[in-house]
């Protein structure tokens, strides 16, 4: 297994295919943006699938796909594939915003794709395209519809509570949940970048306290996927609450994962620089023993705990750069 300096266990690895996005969240990429990474510089398929495989090899069995938008990379679900069939793997997800799910969902379901996280954040389409800069609720929705009839094993909506923005929308996202088996995810803003340093910030607290009242929640005591998200159920069991906190609350002390960015940077702490380029090792004809190793010797430099609250402007890189 690949243990950190502060001796936490590293076992999941998140993977960004691309930086790219058809949507311009408020919270992660500036409108107009045109940092983008060009296509040439990106890990191949054959290279992502690679550090996929010395990850597993070194005791990694969670796997995540993300961005960008993840769906817009072709060739994602032979990724996948290749990804599942890494002995000691147990879960690969994916997290996406729903607007090219419809074209998708059955073929990722099929490569072994178990789990998705969907970013929603209001049920209202002037919400959705204040936020996202596009009218794209009537797609996101169809690709919902169109992954739970493809049978992935558990869907959760991701929502981004914003003050002023869609705050009010909590009890709609809830039924809607409620409704459809889902599970919903709350996630409080991070600072990275100008636009989630802009945003107002929401504290989850609150808002816990609001549902337990209102739906009898309790705390779930088994695990829901292998990331940061702490749990609650509702007293009937239709309804089970994720929240994540990196602001009010950090879960920095059991942290589990880095995140491989679709240029080839291992990005060991989401809220920090320190990062470990792989891909000049894998041009370079890099051996397997020697991918591993570098690996291991990343993990080492693992920061023990971002600096969001106390340094809330250090961040400047932009999410969709890093991996979600």
């Amino acid at each position: 297994m690949l243990t950190d300096a502060f001796g936490r266990t590293v076992d999941y690895l998140r993977i960004s295919v691309t930086d790219r996005c058809d949507l311009r969240c408020t919270y992660c990429l500036p409108k107009g943006f045109k940092g983008f990474a060009v296509p040439k510089d990106w890990l191949t398929l054959e290279e992502l699938a690679r550090v996929a495989a010395a990850f597993a090899r070194l005791g990694t069995k969670r796997f995540r796909l993300t961005g960008g938008e993840p769906l817009l990379r072709k060739g994602l679900a032979g990724l996948a594939a290749e990804i599942n069939r890494q002995p000691g793997v147990e879960d690969i997800s994916l997290t996406t915003n729903g607007t090219q799910l419809g074209k998708h969902a059955h073929e990722l379901r099929q490569a072994g794709v178990r789990r998705l996280n969907i970013s929603l954040d209001s049920l209202r389409g002037d919400c959705v395209k204040d936020i996202t800069g596009t009218d794209c609720l009537p797609q996101v929705l169809d690709g919902i519809k169109t992954a739970k009839e493809a049978g992935f094993e558990r869907i959760k909506i991701n929502m981004v509570p914003l003050k002023g923005v869609n705050d009010t929308d909590l009890d709609d996202m809830v039924a809607f949940c409620i409704e459809n088996g889902f599970i919903l995810n709350l996630i409080e803003a991070m600072p990275m970048g100008a636009t989630g340093q802009a945003h107002a910030k929401v504290s989850l607290q609150p808002v816990l306290a609001q549902l337990q009242q209102k739906f009898n929640l309790t705390p779930f005591e088994g695990k829901i996927g292998g990331g940061p998200a702490r749990y609650w159920q509702s007293g009937s069991g239709d309804f089970t609450l994720g929240l994540i906190t990196p602001m009010s609350q950090h879960f920095c002390a059991t942290c589990n994962r880095v995140r491989l960015s679709a240029t080839g940077n291992l990005h060991l702490c989401l809220g920090q620089e320190d990062k470990v380029p792989l891909r000049p090792l894998l041009r370079e004809g890099c051996t397997d023993a020697e991918l591993e190793q570098a690996i291991r010797d990343a993990v080492q430099k693992k920061p023990e705990k971002h600096e969001f609250v106390e340094n809330p402007k250090k961040i400047i890189r932009v999410m969709a750069l890093t991996g979600g």
